[in-house]
């Protein structure tokens, strides 16, 4: 199953996405109204609901064209967790960019994003000169969990997984490797778009085989596959659980493929009006224009 996040006159509600039409709830209560509400409550239970809309005569029906769409998650209850160089390519072309030797990481290279850096599927991106002139792009496999815990064993790690989304890892390189920690500059605002929707895992079983795509300009940039995680999905979530305990409704972003800008000779970073196109197969494609902020 498919939700999403409609963006309303009187606030975000949740809604399954049916083929090119979003079905909403006759009535929303005050305590599930958004798909972070939802997501909280557990994937049976949310899917459960989702098929009484879907077989309610009484749903409000409109069509998928032309709907304001926000970020499946659009508050995440904490920082988005990410990976850095899990894919082994990225990481050949890191290091090589920094002069360094190339060495895959033996253990999950883990940083945060802000959650005020949360957009929409569709939202503008405003890059703020003033906080960075070398804006990248790095498409991503973006993971929610729905059932929380500490310890989560390896084998039992994707039960607790609510659904995949896709995640623009938007880049402030001059910030990022300026500081000794990532987080100034993985957390410019509109650093994370996110969407369109979350599929729900019974619907995407193998995380572990989807094509992940992204395009700048209508270039394809970046053309890679999750089957080339260094630390797969449930690898992640072990990992993270054995520090902190996970709760519903957590973002992970799961690493990008090789051909981000930095990397490239010469450098190539986003400017104003330049469009990103992020895809992974099985979910569906994220649109973003860059626009220069005041």
């Amino acid at each position: 199953m498919r939700f999403a996040t409609l963006l309303e006159d009187d606030g975000p509600s949740w809604a399954v996405v049916d083929g090119d039409t979003l079905v909403l709830p006759t009535a929303l209560s005050r305590n599930c109204r958004s798909l972070t509400d939802l997501v909280q409550r557990g994937r049976a239970t949310a899917l459960a609901w989702g098929q009484r809309v879907l077989d309610d005569p009484r749903s409000r029906r409109q069509p998928l064209s032309g709907a304001r769409l926000g970020a499946p998650i659009m508050h995440p209850p904490r920082n988005v967790m990410c990976l850095g160089m899990n894919y082994a390519e990225h990481a050949r072309e890191s290091l090589a960019a920094s002069g360094k030797d190339f060495e895959l990481p033996q253990t999950p290279v883990v940083f945060t994003k802000s959650a005020t850096s949360v957009i929409g599927p569709y939202d503008a991106i405003p890059w703020d000169r003033r906080a960075t002139e070398q804006l990248d792009w790095e498409v991503e496999l973006g993971v929610v969990i729905g059932t929380g815990g500490r310890h989560i064993p390896e084998e039992r790690a994707l039960d607790h997984v609510f659904g995949y989304t896709v995640i623009n890892d938007v880049s402030a390189r001059d910030r990022q490797f300026g500081h000794k920690q990532f987080y100034l500059g993985k957390s410019v605002a509109g650093g994370c778009p996110m969407g369109p929707w979350l599929v729900t895992s019974d619907q995407l079983t193998d995380p572990h085989q989807l094509a992940v795509t992204c395009d700048v300009n209508g270039t394809r940039k970046q053309d890679g596959n999750t089957s080339d995680l260094i630390f797969n999905v449930a690898q992640i979530i072990h990992t993270l659980s054995t520090v902190h305990p996970l709760v519903p409704g957590d973002v992970i972003a799961t690493g990008t493929p090789s051909g981000v800008g930095f990397a490239r000779k010469p450098p190539e970073f986003l400017r104003d009006g330049d469009e990103v196109e992020c895809k992974v197969e099985g979910i569906g494609s994220i649109r973003n224009r860059v626009v220069a902020a005041d």
